[in-house]
């Protein structure tokens, strides 16, 4: 149950994910991806608890991370020029988070008077609820709907007054597999209407060492980022990972273009998940993927986005930072 809200203008939470599933989420992640004896994987979904948030935040500041920056100063400079093309009525923002570079878009599409709907879906809900919070009074002619739910199953449960924009920003996609990515950028296509736009950013292929010192960080905040991941296991779910048993590693994988960050055992042993009664064996050097973050050509996203269904309408690059935002239509 959502707590009452706090401007006339911001609607309950539509929750379509509960605590309980998702804790049930986690553990079949947990039974697929780390029981095999080989290639042990976990979805970088789970990075986010409080503490994982705390350091994603404090990641997006650091000075080898670029991503954020870049994807700001493309919002800040052509938001207006997104805002005039597309007119929208309601803008959809998938994965939200703390809503923090949707202002740029937010301010652009109030000062031409067409948007009446801001709709910010997110897997956090006390993330979520609290920049929805802020947001409703920022901007009082607005109404705001959050969602709580996980943009890759819940975008087409969102009921919204045409034309609408999906903002997908942060390079998220990325996270996703080409099939997986195929698979979802279809299934955007079908939950939109005739005159809908998707906004997208993502990072693009560079300098293979300026892309992997953004995730492995000369301060080491990434390295514990993506260690915590392990605490979350043990908060959640009783494991017993010692962290300090765990290296963080960033490799460049070639042939699939991404970025991959993994955890990588520096002794053999076992860990033991008491809620689902199980005993992971890892071996020394064993590694966990726990993030792919892909890399882009714009001709390459536009073909994805072709084969999907979308006509790419626009697009905005960072020249010093390699980022790319598209824009693209039913």
């Amino acid at each position: 149950m959502s707590p009452s809200p706090c401007a006339e203008n911001l609607l309950p939470m539509s929750i379509h994910i509960t605590p309980e599933e998702l804790h049930e989420e986690l553990c079949h992640d947990v039974r697929i991806g780390l029981l095999r004896k080989h290639d042990k994987h976990l979805s970088p979904v789970w990075f986010y608890d409080q503490r994982g948030s705390y350091l994603f935040d404090q990641i997006t500041k650091l000075p080898e991370y670029y991503l954020t920056r870049a994807e700001t100063a493309l919002l800040e400079d052509h938001a207006s020029v997104i805002a005039e093309q597309t007119r929208v009525a309601t803008l959809i923002e998938l994965g939200a988070g703390t809503c923090t570079k949707s202002r740029f878009l937010l301010n652009a599409f109030s000062e031409l008077g067409s948007l009446r709907h801001y709709v910010p879906i997110d897997i956090s809900a006390p993330t979520l609820w609290n920049a929805a919070n802020v947001l409703a009074l920022e901007y009082s002619d607005l109404s705001i709907h959050p969602v709580v739910g996980d943009f890759r199953r819940h975008a087409d449960k969102v009921e919204h007054e045409c034309p609408a924009m999906l903002a997908f920003l942060g390079s998220t996609i990325g996270n996703l597999r080409s099939e997986s990515r195929r698979e979802f950028l279809s299934y955007l296509s079908r939950s939109m209407h005739p005159g809908d736009t998707l906004l997208i950013g993502v990072d693009l292929v560079k300098d293979v060492p300026k892309m992997v010192a953004a995730y492995d960080d000369s301060s080491g905040v990434t390295a514990a980022f993506n260690r915590n991941v392990l605490s979350v296991l043990n908060n959640e779910l009783g494991a017993d990972f010692n962290l300090a048993n765990y290296e963080h590693v960033v490799v460049w994988n070639e042939h699939d273009s991404c970025i991959e960050m993994r955890l990588k055992a520096l002794r053999a042993g076992t860990v033991k998940v008491a809620e689902l009664g199980e005993i992971l064996d890892f071996s020394v050097g064993e590694e966990i993927l726990t993030e792919t973050s892909a890399k882009f050509t714009s001709v390459q996203l536009r073909r994805e986005l072709e084969a999907s269904g979308f006509m790419p309408l626009d697009d905005w690059e960072s020249p010093s930072d390699g980022f790319l935002l598209m824009l693209a239509s039913l």
